[in-house]
């Protein structure tokens, strides 16, 4: 019994011997790392042992066998050129002890790797599970931003698990062992980080899109959709788009997001031009803008028709002249005084340190860590904020310079009153109103007689200031429902709704004749304004408004510039009248012997 008992146990070593070397090999000599529970992340490099495949074609049966190649250790900051056919091997021994619980993951924090591998003996068979941003994130074994694996230990065993890196730029490879507890908080904060990014960019993209549609200010949607473009480029870039948007598409995310890059580039050259205006101050800049622009739209198709070693670089190259071209065009303009340039240099410059270092990233020039990676995250956050500041000043500018252009069509360009043809509008509106509901008003047709005088003898100037202190002395006396406009060179139409008797209409009357024969201290020339007033209460003698207009300009036309009754009343059936009364000093011959024929004609 004895003897059978020996020969059957040598007949078990010897069946499963092939299996043991299946799953340990040559290259299995390394120590096994401890999995304790502990919180903190591994980083996996450590305690790895690597092999460059050039062509990439080795197996995994070769790579673990016992004429396998030869592991070397992993150093934490190399950089591996792999190419288009490449690959890279790293073997690593993991154990967790008895008495630990915790599962493990075996994380790749690297959303742009392209294909990642991970082989794990399971008893009985190796089980290859892969994952990368040249797959559909539905078809990973656990979905998410960046590849990572759950790590299949049975407590106290040791096990090997191998792992195959195909990646065509060059670049050193993160790889983290994490507890599946922590790797989940991990990605909790990190989504939450992101989520406040996107949600932010989000917010700001509505509420540019409600303000171009109440301003109807095109520049807003310009905004709008450039931070559309860029969010997705950025949610490309860091594995959410991916991840959440189209994990089930066959345009991966090694395609899509070159593709969202360069149309974001494109996006952000239109953007610039027309936030900095340079279409009419800088009309070759504008055009060097205008062509990376239809360059950057050239370029977008391009990854999904050329080789990624051909389409990283053109699309690097792209970022990269696009960003710096921003920078030194927004440099140039706030140069020569663009209160605005200086807001798209400093929302630029944080960008353009990131794009850097991601491009210096993909051709393998410094190490993939977190902050080369998420840079891009908080350039864009400090960059929406900056344009943002940059586009209301310029959209204030120009809705500035459109309310200027509109007030030259609604008023008077020196005195700043109402239009004539909107006088006129208005006056027929209260004629309507008295026909229709009975409602009182007052017309006054107001002549600063003296100002030909004062033209001549002191100049356009000062019978400019004249006019402009007639205005101010209107105003003094003046309701601000009433109505008031510059109707001709030197007169004035004033309009008081709710007006019912002559007395309102003289006591205003009155005062500004009286303003304007007092002296102003300090005033040189000394100069008096001299006033003719025609009123109309439409209570009196209602009149259409063209022939109220008309009545008000004879009275007017008959007044003598030296009349003692400066003002004057339009009644029912006025036969022309005037009088020799003298109340001005600059009074001529020709205007006593004009009052003299009124005169006789009286």
């Amino acid at each position: 019994m004895a003897r059978l008992l020996a020969v059957l146990v040598l007949l078990g070593a010897a069946s499963s011997a092939p299996v043991a070397a299946a799953q340990t090999g040559a290259n299995t000599q390394a120590p096994a790392l401890l999995l304790r529970d502990q919180p903190g992340r591994i980083d996996a490099r450590e305690f790895t042992r690597v092999w460059v495949d050039p062509r990439g074609d080795a197996t995994l049966e070769q790579v673990s066998g016992p004429a396998g190649p030869r592991l070397e250790p992993a150093q934490a900051d190399a950089t591996y050129r792999l190419g288009p056919t490449g690959a890279l091997w790293m073997h690593m021994r993991l154990q967790r002890p008895r008495e630990q619980r915790q599962d493990w993951v075996l994380e790749f924090p690297m959303p742009v790797l392209d294909q990642v591998t991970v082989y794990q003996f399971d008893g009985a068979r190796w089980r290859a599970e892969s994952a990368g941003d040249t797959l559909p994130v539905a078809s990973w074994p656990e979905p998410g931003r960046y590849p990572f694996f759950r790590i299949d230990l049975q407590p106290g065993e040791v096990r090997d698990v191998y792992v195959r890196i195909r990646h065509t730029t060059a670049a050193n490879f993160p790889l983290l062992l994490d507890t599946a507890a922590a790797h989940g908080r991990h990605q909790q904060l990190e989504y939450l980080l992101l989520g406040a990014a996107f949600g932010a960019m989000l917010l700001l993209i509505v509420g540019c899109m409600a303000k171009g549609f109440a301003y109807r200010d095109p520049v807003f949607a310009w905004y709008a959709a450039y931070a559309a473009l860029t969010a997705l480029g950025v949610s490309s870039y860091t594995g959410v788009a991916a991840h959440l948007l189209w994990p089930g598409s066959v345009l991966t995310g090694d395609v899509v997001m070159p593709v969202l890059v360069c149309t974001a580039v494109a996006a952000a050259m239109l953007f610039v031009r027309n936030i900095l205006g340079l279409r009419r101050r800088f009309p070759r800049t504008d055009r060097l803008l205008l062509v990376l622009a239809v360059i950057g739209l050239l370029l977008a198709p391009l990854p999904a028709m050329l080789p990624k070693t051909v389409s990283a670089v053109l699309v690097s190259a792209c970022v990269v002249v696009g960003t710096f071209t921003a920078i030194l065009v927004s440099v140039a303009a706030w140069a020569r005084g663009d209160a605005v340039a200086k807001w798209v240099f400093a929302a630029y410059l944080p960008m353009g340190v990131a794009v850097l270092l991601s491009v210096l990233r993909v051709f393998g020039w410094v190490p993939v860590t977190a902050g080369t990676q998420y840079a891009v995250v908080g350039a864009m956050g400090i960059e929406v904020p900056l344009l943002l500041v940059a586009l209301f000043i310029r959209s204030r500018d120009r809705h500035s310079a459109e309310v200027r252009e509109q007030a030259l069509s609604t008023q008077d360009a020196l005195t700043g009153l109402l239009a004539p043809h909107l006088f006129r509008d208005r006056l027929r509106q209260v004629v309507t109103r008295h026909r229709r509901d009975g409602e009182n008003a007052a017309v006054m047709f107001i002549d600063l007689v003296n100002y030909g005088r004062i033209r001549e003898y002191f100049g356009t100037a000062v019978a400019e200031q004249s006019l402009l202190r007639s205005v101010i002395k209107l105003r003094r006396l003046l309701r601000d429902v009433d109505t008031v406009s510059r109707v001709g060179e030197a007169r004035f139409g004033v309009i008081l709704e709710g007006a019912s008797s002559r007395s309102s209409v003289n006591e205003r009357a009155t005062r500004l004749i009286a303003a304007g024969l007092m002296p102003l201290p300090g005033l040189k020339p000394d100069v008096t304004l001299q006033f003719h007033v025609a009123a109309l209460l439409l209570g009196e003698r209602p009149m259409e408004a063209d022939e109220l207009e008309q009545a008000l300009d004879a009275q007017l036309a008959r007044m003598s510039p030296r009349t003692r009754r400066p003002i004057r009343f339009i009644e029912a059936d006025q036969p022309p009248s005037s009088d020799t009364g003298d109340s001005s000093m600059f009074a001529s011959e020709a205007d006593v012997a004009r009052e003299s024929q009124y005169a006789a004609v009286r």
